[in-house]
């Protein structure tokens, strides 16, 4: 079966989620102006690697996630393309990565370089306290205006879509739309992710709950689903043990499963936020990372919609705009009022229940307070 790494790599970070229930496709100088575009991407890349491998050529990330390895496929398309650097990338809940931040801020002891998270009030907050090092990546000009910060303290670097996931012995019965979960013959052959422990996966369910009202919940409990952590162990499930079905994740590559967005009903997309930490220990590696994962080169080869608004969507696809039933913008908006978010999850912590098991990002609790690899190596 194939890794886990490689479903999240293929259908989270890009986030990809085809119109009609197709599979989800898966710097240097200090100045915050955005690089010259007189230059040609790959040179202005050419100048910020020579001074990342100058400064020692180490790179730590924090990425949001919920399993070690899901963001590997950025770390090892970033070493191919600059095999000079040694980059760690550390993966976990974003709501850990963001409280492992917020502490070593306190403490004056940074060792993240970049951070790229789901935690999309975190940046302005960030950027409120000082937290953040202000730099235009190359390409900032071409990123959508909606999803960076004006004066460049952080930027949106892809986006990431959950909708559904269905079992391929379903065929043409499988669920698409949200009362389609309802039906009785799903009863006990559901699986999810703890909404009150992830989210997006909760503003999945606050859409549902407006729309369709709490009544809607209520049905969907009286299905006896399975909730689990993470949403790759929720959708790695669907085809396994006799769960057919899921929603609010983006798949797996275990080829049991298949993966559509519904024509009505609410799904979720959000542009994967990312920044530099002003005491980043290696701020020429960060700049040529963001510089990287923002280059034309690299984005019109994700196989999805891209952060940049001269990269097309995907064939056959909508621009990540152009949806009616989802808004790119919404989890941010949910997110930014905490205390409502708050009251919401406790509300629906009495339908689900609460969260059972282990951080599936850091099942033996390895990380720790300053890891800068996934094995909790700490920093100094």
């Amino acid at each position: 079966m194939k890794s886990t790494r490689k479903a999240w790599a293929v259908a989270v970070a890009v986030g990809v989620l085809a119109t009609s229930g197709a599979t989800i496709a898966a710097a240097a100088a200090p100045s915050a102006r955005p690089a010259s575009q007189s230059a040609s991407e790959d040179a202005q890349l050419q100048k910020l690697y020579k001074e990342a491998v100058a400064e020692g050529g180490r790179l730590v990330v924090y990425a949001g996630g919920d399993k070690p390895g899901q963001a590997d496929y950025l770390k090892n398309a970033f070493v191919k393309q600059f095999p000079k650097m040694k980059v760690d990338t550390v993966v976990d809940f974003s709501k850990n990565h963001d409280a492992r931040l917020d502490n070593q801020i306190a403490e004056h002891k940074v060792v993240a370089d970049v951070v790229h998270l789901q935690t999309l009030d975190d940046f302005p907050r960030w950027k409120k306290e000082g937290a953040l090092e202000k730099y235009k990546p190359v390409g900032w000009n071409k990123v959508y205006d909606k999803i960076k910060d004006k004066d460049g303290y952080y930027t949106g670097l892809y986006f990431i879509g959950f909708a559904n996931v269905t079992a391929t012995t379903l065929g043409s019965n499988a669920p698409v739309e949200a009362k389609d979960f309802l039906k009785p013959e799903y009863k006990n052959k559901l699986v999810f992710t703890y909404p009150n422990d992830d989210d997006a996966v909760l503003y999945y369910f606050k859409q549902l709950t407006d729309k369709y009202g709490f009544d809607y919940l209520k049905k969907l409990r009286a299905q006896n689903p399975k909730f689990v952590r993470g949403t790759a162990d929720a959708a790695a499930q669907v085809g396994k043990d006799g769960y057919v079905a899921n929603f609010a994740s983006s798949g797996s590559s275990s080829g049991l499963s298949k993966t559509s967005i519904p024509e009505k009903s609410p799904w979720v997309a959000w542009p994967q936020t990312g920044a530099i930490l002003k005491d980043a220990p290696h701020k020429a590696a960060a700049k040529l990372y963001m510089s990287w994962i923002l280059s034309k080169q690299y984005q019109q080869h994700a196989y999805g919609w891209s952060a940049r608004t001269d990269v097309p969507a995907p064939a056959g696809r909508k621009g990540i705009f152009d949806y009616q039933n989802m808004n790119p913008l919404g989890l941010g908006k949910f997110m930014s009022d905490r205390a409502a978010l708050d009251r919401y999850k406790a509300r629906v912590s009495l339908y689900v229940g609460d969260v059972k098991g282990t951080d599936p990002a850091d099942p033996e609790g390895r990380l720790g307070l300053y890891p800068v690899d996934q094995n909790g190596t700490q920093g100094h």
